[in-house]
C-alpha cells in the first residue's frame, strides 16, 4: 500500500500526536483507526497534514501506547470508564479488555474485585456473559452487569421466582420463571440486557393449545436453539426446544413414565454428540436421574439413576453432573466434593466410579452448606464447595489449585465466560470476579 512506514499526525482535541501506519494497523481492520489504512476510504492525512479528531487527547495517547506496546497503562488522572468510552468510539474495546486480563486459566486466577448485591439473602444463579459481564438472579429479580460491572436497569418478574437465566448474546438474555397458580403466567422470555424490555415469550403448545408452564434449567446450541426443562399442569412435563431467532417452539421431548425431565437442575447441549444432557438431582427429587436425549431419534440414548441403589456411607447423594465429550463420560459430585465418573459409551448404565484422590472435605461441614456445582472450561474441571472453588486438571483430574475468600459465606453458584469466573455467595448476596493476569511482555 506504500504507507505502512509513513508517519501520521493527528490533532485530537487540540493536541497533536504522531504515530505510524504500522502502529495503526495493530488496531485491526474493524476499528476506526485500522479503517484509515484502507485505500478505498483514503482517510489518512497526506503531506504532513494533521487529521482532526474531536475527542479526548489524553485517552487517545493511552490507546496509541496500547497499540505500540501491547500494554495498557492508565494514568491516575484518567478515569477508567472514560478510557473505556473512548476505546468503544475507536473500536478498540477488545484490545483494552485483552490488556486488562489474560486468557482464562483456572490455575492462575486472581481475585479482581467483589460486588455487593442489591438484596440480602440467597441468590438463585449467576451467569457469565460472553463479553465479560454477568447477570444475577435473586428471587423475582435479575440484575445485569456489563463488562465494566456497571449495572443496567434490573428486571422485575412481578413476584415470579426466577429458576434460571442465560445469555443469547451480549444484548439479549433468556429468563425462565415459575408459574403462579391461578395466573396462567410463568415460562420463558427473551429480554433486552440493556433496557430489560420483554421482546417475546416462548410458548409451549400441547395438542394445539397454548399451555402455561414452569421453565427450569436452560441450555443453548450453536445453531440458535434454546432448551428448557418444563413442567405444566397437565402433560407438559419434559424438555422444550425453541428457535431463539423467531421464538417459535420447534420440539418437545416428553418425560417418560418413571423418569424425571421436567424438574431438571441442569441441561447441557453436547455439540459433538448432538445430544442433550438432562440431570435431576437430590433434593429436587428423592433420587437422581441423568440422561442423554437424542432429539433426532426422539429417544433416550443413555441414562443412569440411583433408584434402588444402596448408598454407601461415603457417597451420599449426587449433587451435580456435567458431560465431558472428550472422553465420553459424565462427571458427578457428591456433598463431600468427591468426584465420580461414568462412561456413557456402555449400553447399560453403570455404577459411579468415585475418585478418592479428589476428597477435599477434611473439616466440619458448615451449618448451612451450599450444594456443590461443577463447570468445565478449557480442559479444566471446576467444583465449588462451601466458600471455595477447586480446580482439577490432567487425565486423572488431579486437584491443582483452589480459589477462596472469606467474605459472603458459602458459594451457591458460579459461572465462567468472557475470560472471567464469577462466584455468587449466599449469605451476603455478594459476587466475586476472578481474572487471569496478563503475562509480562518481555
Amino acid at each position: 500500500m506504500g504507507v505502512q512506514n509513513d508517519r501520521v499526525k493527528f490533532n485530537v482535541g487540540g493536541r497533536v500526536l504522531e504515530t505510524t501506519a504500522t502502529t495503526l494497523a495493530n488496531a485491526g481492520r474493524n476499528s476506526m483507526l485500522g479503517a484509515m489504512l484502507d485505500e478505498n476510504w483514503n482517510l489518512l492525512p497526506h503531506n504532513g497534514s494533521e487529521r482532526f479528531i474531536d475527542r479526548n487527547p489524553d485517552c487517545f495517547a493511552v490507546l496509541l501506547d496500547l497499540l505500540r506496546t501491547g500494554e495498557l497503562y492508565i494514568p491516575p488522572n484518567i478515569p477508567e470508564k472514560l478510557l473505556y468510552r473512548e476505546a468503544l468510539y475507536y473500536g478498540l474495546l477488545d484490545h483494552v479488555r485483552s490488556a486488562r486480563w489474560g486468557q482464562f486459566d483456572g490455575n492462575r486466577l486472581r481475585l479482581s474485585r467483589s460486588v455487593q448485591g442489591q438484596a440480602p439473602g440467597d441468590g438463585t444463579a449467576i451467569r457469565a456473559g460472553p463479553d465479560g459481564g454477568c447477570c444475577v438472579a435473586h428471587g423475582c429479580m435479575v440484575h445485569v452487569y456489563d463488562w465494566m460491572l456497571d449495572e443496567h436497569p434490573p428486571l422485575n418478574l412481578d413476584y415470579q421466582r426466577v429458576n434460571d437465566v442465560g445469555w443469547v448474546d451480549p444484548d439479549n438474555i433468556v429468563i425462565g420463571v415459575s408459574e403462579r397458580l391461578g395466573r396462567g403466567d410463568g415460562g420463558l422470555g427473551l429480554f433486552s440486557s440493556q433496557t430489560g424490555e420483554l421482546r417475546y415469550k416462548f410458548q409451549v403448545n400441547h395438542e394445539n393449545q397454548v399451555k402455561s408452564y414452569t421453565a427450569g434449567a436452560l441450555s443453548f446450541s450453536s445453531d440458535y436453539k434454546i432448551f428448557s426443562s418444563c413442567k405444566g399442569r397437565s402433560n407438559e412435563y419434559g424438555v422444550g426446544v425453541w428457535d431463539q431467532v423467531t421464538g417459535k417452539q420447534i420440539d418437545f421431548f416428553y418425560e417418560p413414565l418413571g423418569w424425571s425431565l421436567g424438574d431438571a437442575d441442569r441441561l447441557q447441549w453436547l455439540e459433538g454428540s448432538n445430544c442433550l444432557l438432562v440431570a435431576t438431582m437430590f433434593p429436587r427429587k428423592d433420587n437422581c436421574y441423568i440422561s442423554l436425549l437424542d432429539f433426532r431419534e426422539k429417544k433416550m440414548v443413555w441414562c443412569w439413576s440411583d433408584v434402588g441403589a444402596p448408598l454407601a456411607a461415603d457417597e451420599k447423594r449426587v449433587r451435580d453432573a456435567i458431560a465431558m465429550e472428550d472422553n465420553s463420560s459424565i462427571c458427578v459430585v457428591n456433598e463431600f466434593e468427591d468426584l465420580g465418573f461414568m462412561d456413557w459409551r456402555s449400553a447399560a448404565a453403570t455404577s459411579v466410579r468415585w475418585s478418592s484422590r479428589s476428597r477435599l472435605m477434611k473439616w466440619k461441614m458448615p451449618e448451612e452448606p451450599c450444594y456443590p456445582k461443577l463447570a468445565l472450561h478449557g480442559g479444566q474441571l471446576f467444583s465449588s464447595m462451601n466458600d471455595c472453588i477447586s480446580v482439577f486438571c490432567g487425565p486423572e483430574w488431579v486437584l491443582t489449585s483452589r480459589l477462596r475468600r472469606s467474605y459472603g459465606g458459602s458459594i451457591c453458584d458460579f459461572s465462567i465466560g468472557g475470560d472471567r469466573l464469577f462466584a455468587l455467595h449466599s449469605e451476603e448476596n455478594v459476587f466475586d470476579i476472578w481474572e487471569t493476569p496478563t503475562p509480562p511482555i518481555i
